[in-house]
């Protein structure tokens, strides 16, 4: 049996605490977001319960009168529990070794863990199309394990939002981005 996972980033927030509200731009991207997913039959939005992904969620679920369930495996990953000026460069190496782990924080690995299994929780779910919103590097870990390939650098070229669908049939995975963006910054439907 077909199911289908639209996996979602968040769109533009004003900081990265759990507490960071979407800026008025971002809320712009979630009304756009919303007329995207429109066109697509969702039967159940689970979102990271950070607050800049329940309100990229919010337009569409209160379009398609869906309940928005939150998951704290779809938070996003802890780098680090100190501040770290070189965090960039820290990140890339976890990508490259997903047991790299930096103190007070979670290692690729760890992180990619959890969201398989919320993922695959889903799957066992009644939902035949669910909405999946979270975090950019959470995001890309979970791209990373169905697609060895994708890293540091996609990572970096993702988007706020970004939109990928992941397929799911006879055990197989195809993965597909599926949100476009202009120079412009507008979404292309």
């Amino acid at each position: 049996m077909e199911k289908k996972i639209y996996l979602i980033r968040h769109c533009q927030a004003v900081g990265q605490p759990p507490e960071s509200q979407l800026t008025a731009e971002g809320m712009k991207q979630a009304d756009r977001l919303a007329d995207f997913l429109s066109s697509f039959k969702v039967d159940r939005i689970i979102s990271s319960p950070f607050l800049r992904a329940v309100e990229t969620i919010m337009p569409f679920a209160q379009k398609a009168t869906i309940e928005i369930e939150t998951d704290e495996r779809l938070a996003e990953r802890v780098l680090s529990s100190s501040s770290m000026p070189d965090w960039l460069e820290k990140l890339k190496l976890t990508f490259n070794d997903l047991d790299l782990k930096y103190e007070g924080g979670e290692s690729s690995k760890e992180a990619m863990d959890r969201i398989i299994q919320a993922v695959n929780e889903m799957i066992e779910s009644h939902a035949q199309n669910s909405v999946l919103v979270t975090h950019g590097n959470i995001m890309s870990l979970l791209l990373k394990s169905y697609n060895k390939s994708f890293g540091f650098d996609e990572w970096l070229q993702l988007s706020n939002p970004d939109v990928y669908c992941l397929q799911f049939k006879n055990d197989e995975v195809h993965c597909e981005r599926i949100w476009r963006v202009l120079k412009s910054e507008e979404a292309e439907f």
